[in-house]
């Protein structure tokens, strides 16, 4: 006898159970019917596959549930009967053994799971905890369920096979379900045919891509020559093959879990099914050579025809094709032997006749921008249709090394690359740059660079038609080509550097300078008089092509500096970009000069337009040069500040001597000034009115009796004053120069008259002016823009014949109002005069270099002296080696030095 444990329900088995025996031909009277539960509700789980096919599940075989109180009714030979389930407590302890052979009525499902029953007829619900089979036999003692086992299996294998024909022809099987196909494989496999079910499957998937259906389809859609629509073709059945084979593993995911999961030689069905498309296209993957079989071939071909009309623009580009072929390739693993090949060497012909074709009809700009452009749409297809990051890599090296590195002569050739930075066009050069940088080579551009900024610095420093807009032009250039390396260059320090040193070239180089007949260097007088304009009249002397824009402000505010917006720190930076010159000059002592006497002229007239801005300036040219170069312009400042403290003390005097200035309307203020700080000016003979020479007369003396031994030499052509006027619309504030203000003054003696009138002679003969100076005046004050006097005749050039009267008539919306003289223009003999006297004090400064080397040195040979010697005059402006060999022999003859054999020797 065998005993088997189960659970109220069964479990699915790989073989369907054997039939029960048949039942007794006797049963006991005590033995009940079979009962029938009244409401049942289907099983949670499948049960086992009986071995009739033709058995069906029914809710009568499941249990009722023990828990809750059901009627069961059912039959019996003796008639029809109904209990009621009651609670485990009433019906007591249940029997945990169940004799199945005292009635044949416990070979039915429904007793086994609903009720049982015990030896004495009591009838018990809830299902048995053990079933005890006695007298069990094997199948093979029961022919016919072994032949309806067979029957089964041979079913189930006719049906996975057509539905295999099914979804080969439809993509779905027709016939059955796909639960029923799943059970049918697990059923087989648990048989033990798995692997002939596995080779089963593969014949049949074998023959079906490399038949008719596919294959064939394939070639006869492809055509001959029409590689795209064969690549078409294979995309459409490609995309029909993974649906297909979508549905195959859901039939088959049993076979694919328990079998091909653990077998180390079988793939499983996923990478067996794309492992045979991929055969039949392109070759089985172990023997995979370069060189594909015909319909690879072809495939790879129209890929790399697809790229080539995207390339040239051709309507018959198919994006979603070409993103959908590599996406096929990378999956099949052939992308990187057999396709990248192809490729690039078709993308290098491809490359070489771009830029064969370009050079011959495109100028620099034109090949820039197409080679750019090329790139750009290269590693954008790389991108977009998901190209292999190597392929990336080597596609962009290839066509660096054809379009940029063949080539570079051309990319290089500074006529060409002078044209792009002459018409300032920053994306040009950025595109070149970042062209040459991409092939490691963008060091060599320094040199056109360098040579277009040297040819065009020297063109604007030697153009003498153009001189007053030396400064402003540099600064220009400057600035564009500060512009250039921040935006096209990314700010590479190699290029601003090859700046520097290309401005220091043509600024120093003589042969430049040698135009303008100077002997020093122009640069740093128009320097000096940039400088003056901007001090004077602020930004607004300036184009606005020098102003700040947006990225300096921004880099200004990351710098912790002031923003540019403000006019003050705007103010300052173009101070700056005018030292930034500065720097490059090798002889300062010119701006030096030119400076001091534009700085004197501003302090005295009051010209500045801001007192702080004046300091700020010396103090950049203080940390600039040294203390030394600022010693005259500060000392400048101090005597602004002294002259203020001497006007207080004498106004005190003033008023302790009981003398007051209001009683001759004279309010007098003096500068004094120290001669050797300050520039000198010629001595400009004039007549003060009676009234100004009395108050200048009482300041000399107090002055002179204040200090003894000064001598104040007072200098009427640099002083101004403010002279109050009536007219017929009320009065006015005249603000005027000296030599104005002794003019009108003039017109007080003759308001009584009939007609107050004087003459040019008459003016001449009262102020003691003559010729130019007097004419600018008259000038000024009659026929310029304000103009208080009327001349007769009218004109705008003042004659000796003239005469002038007062125009009674004047308006002006401002009660104080400026007359601006007319200033003479700097003459050729004087602007050469001051160069002449730099170019002497550097002989002066030569010969005291030369003493002071001599006397640390002792003893020198003649070329570490020249040597030495233009080291420390280097700043202040260099002699030549032959001038610095005449200063040598000047110091000789007046026994500083000796000369001895090859040396010189210093004498105390």
């Amino acid at each position: 006898m065998q005993s088997i444990t189960s659970e109220p329900s069964f479990d699915g088995a790989a073989v369907p159970p054997p039939p029960p025996p048949p039942p007794p031909a006797s049963s006991s009277s005590s033995a009940a019917a079979p009962t029938t539960a009244t409401a049942t509700t289907p099983p949670k789980r499948r049960h086992r596959v009986d071995s009739n096919p033709s058995a069906q599940w029914s809710p009568s075989s499941t249990a009722p549930d023990p828990k809750r109180a059901r009627s069961f009714g059912g039959s019996s030979s003796s008639g029809t009967y109904t209990t009621t389930a009651m609670s485990a407590r009433v019906q007591g302890k249940r029997p945990e053994v169940i004799d199945l052979t005292h009635s044949a009525a416990g070979n039915s499902p429904s007793s086994r799971k609903g009720a049982s029953f015990s030896s004495s007829g009591q009838h018990h619900i809830g299902g048995a905890r053990k079933l005890v089979i006695k007298n069990l036999r094997t199948s093979a003692t029961n022919p016919t369920r072994a032949a309806s086992v067979d029957e089964y299996f041979v079913a189930k294998r006719k049906e996975l096979d057509d539905a295999l024909s099914d979804i080969f022809a439809w993509g779905s099987p027709a016939k059955h379900g796909l639960d029923r196909l799943y059970r049918g494989v697990e059923d087989l496999c648990r048989k033990g045919e798995a692997a002939e079910l596995a080779e089963r499957l593969w014949q049949r998937c074998e023959a079906h891509l490399n038949g008719v259906d596919v294959l064939g389809r394939i070639r006869s859609d492809g055509g001959v020559g029409d590689d795209v629509a064969l690549l078409r073709s294979v995309l459409a059945h490609w995309k029909a093959w993974t649906e297909k084979l979508l549905v195959i593993r859901w039939i088959y995911s049993y076979l694919d879990r328990s079998f091909l999961l653990n077998n180390k030689t079988a793939m499983r069905i996923n990478d067996k099914g794309i492992s045979s498309f991929r055969r039949m296209v392109f070759g089985s993957k172990k023997d995979l050579a370069p060189v594909p079989p015909p319909v690879g071939g072809r495939v790879l071909a129209a890929m790399c025809q697809l790229v080539d009309y995207d390339r040239r623009n051709d309507e018959c580009f198919e994006s979603a094709m070409l993103k959908d072929s590599i996406t096929m390739l990378r999956l099949f693993g052939v992308y990187g032997k057999q396709f990248e090949p192809q490729f690039l060497g078709e993308s290098h012909q491809y490359f070489v006749n771009f830029a064969e074709e370009r050079n011959v009809s495109y100028g620099l700009k034109d090949y820039i921008i197409a080679c750019e452009r090329l790139l750009q749409r290269e590693d954008e297809r790389c991108d977009g249709y998901n190209f292999d990051s190597t392929t990336k890599r080597q596609l962009r090296d290839d066509a660096h090394d054809i379009l940029v590195e063949k080539y570079s002569d051309k990319l290089l050739e500074g006529g060409s690359v002078g044209k792009l930075l002459d018409a300032n066009d920053v994306e040009s050069m950025r595109a070149l740059y970042r062209l040459l940088k991409l092939s490691g080579i963008q060091k060599r551009l320094k040199g056109p660079w360098e040579d277009y900024i040297r040819e065009a610095g020297a063109a604007i420093v030697s153009d003498t038609t153009r001189g007053d807009e030396m400064v402003i032009r540099l600064l220009e250039l400057r600035r564009s080509l500060d512009i250039m390396i921040r935006d096209a260059f990314e700010k590479d320090e190699d290029f601003t550097y090859g700046l520097r040193e290309a401005f220091g070239y043509f600024i120093n180089n003589k042969k430049v300078l040698s135009k303008w007949n100077t002997g020093t260097s122009k640069v740093g007088e128009m320097i000096a008089k940039y400088i003056d304009m901007l001090l004077r009249g602020g930004l607004k002397t300036i184009p606005k092509s020098l102003l700040s824009d947006s990225k300096d402000r921004a880099d200004a505010e990351r710098s912790g500096l002031a923003s540019t917006g403000d006019e003050d720190a705007e103010l300052d930076r173009q101070l700056d970009h005018g030292l930034e010159l500065f720097r490059f000059i090798e002889g300062k002592d010119v701006f030096e000069a030119f400076y001091k006497r534009d700085l004197a002229r501003r302090l005295l007239m009051g010209r500045s337009a801001s007192q702080d801005a004046e300091r700020n300036m010396l103090s950049k040219l203080k940390s600039e040069c040294g203390s030394s170069f600022t010693h005259n312009l500060e000392q400048m400042f101090k005597d602004q500040e002294l002259a203020k403290d001497e006007m207080k003390s004498y106004k005190e005097w003033m008023t302790g001597t009981g003398r007051t200035e209001k009683n001759s309307g004279v309010d007098l203020t003096v500068n004094i000034l120290s001669a050797a700080a300050w520039p000198s000016y010629p001595d400009v003979r004039v007549l003060l009115p009676k009234e100004v020479l009395e108050q200048i007369t009482t300041f000399d003396s107090y002055y002179k009796n204040k200090h003894t031994g000064r001598r104040l030499t007072w200098m009427h052509n640099l002083a101004h004053c403010v002279v109050r006027a009536q007219f017929n619309r009320g009065p006015k504030e005249l603000q005027v120069s000296a030599f104005q203000a002794v003019v009108l003054v003039l017109f007080n003696d003759v308001e009584d008259r009939a007609v107050p009138v004087l003459s040019y002679e008459q003016i001449s003969q009262a102020t003691g002016m003559a010729g130019g100076e007097l004419e600018r005046t008259l000038q000024s004050l009659a026929c310029g823009k304000v103009r208080v006097l009327t001349k007769h005749p009218k004109g705008r050039d003042v004659n000796k014949t003239d005469t002038f009267t007062v125009n009674k008539a004047f308006t002006d919306p401002k009660y104080r109002v400026k007359i601006n003289q007319i200033q003479l223009k700097e003459t050729n003999e004087e602007n050469q005069e001051t160069h002449q006297r730099v170019a002497a004090d550097r002989q002066f400064e030569t010969q005291a270099a030369i003493v002071r080397i001599m006397k640390s040195r002792k003893t020198m040979t003649h070329l570490q002296l020249v040597t030495e010697v233009i080291n420390q005059t280097r700043s202040r402006g260099a002699l030549d080696a032959g001038d610095i060999k005449m200063n040598i022999e000047k110091l000789i003859e007046k026994d500083y030095i000796e000369r001895e054999g090859g040396s010189y020797t210093y004498l105390a």
